[in-house]
């Protein structure tokens, strides 16, 4: 298991990709300035800063609010088999919210909280950037 991303989840998209990009001055993966999601990257291989719009995840998970009351950042692991891996963790105790199931064509994911209520996110690529 690696970490793939620290992401935040956001109400004006856009704001913040300028905040990141223009302002802090990190490289967009995709340029994807209106969103829904956009990642920052630091060294190549290293974890980054992701961006995601609120409503997007909102629903997904059935939960969010659009406005940013309540969950505002998601912790994002990498696993190699996420089935494997979900069934090992309901096992130990851990409630799935949501998957696993497709997220886009390039992944898929499930959703979890830690014991405060912090988001989880267990992402398996299907597919790797080239």
């Amino acid at each position: 298991m690696e970490l793939a991303q620290v992401r935040l989840l956001v109400t004006d998209f856009p704001l913040c990709y300028r905040f990141y990009a223009d302002v802090l001055g990190l490289k967009a993966q995709s340029g994807a300035a209106q969103g829904p999601y956009e990642k920052f990257g630091f060294a190549v291989g290293s974890a980054g800063i992701a961006l995601q719009d609120r409503a997007m995840m909102a629903g997904v998970l059935g939960e969010l609010a659009e406005a940013a009351s309540g969950h505002r950042s998601l912790v994002v692991l990498r696993v190699d088999d996420l089935d494997g891996y979900c069934a090992q963790i309901s096992e130990r105790g851990a409630a799935l919210l949501h998957g696993p199931a497709p997220m886009t064509d390039r992944m898929r994911v499930a959703h979890l909280k830690d014991p405060e209520g912090n988001l989880v996110e267990l992402q398996e690529w299907l597919l790797l950037r080239g």
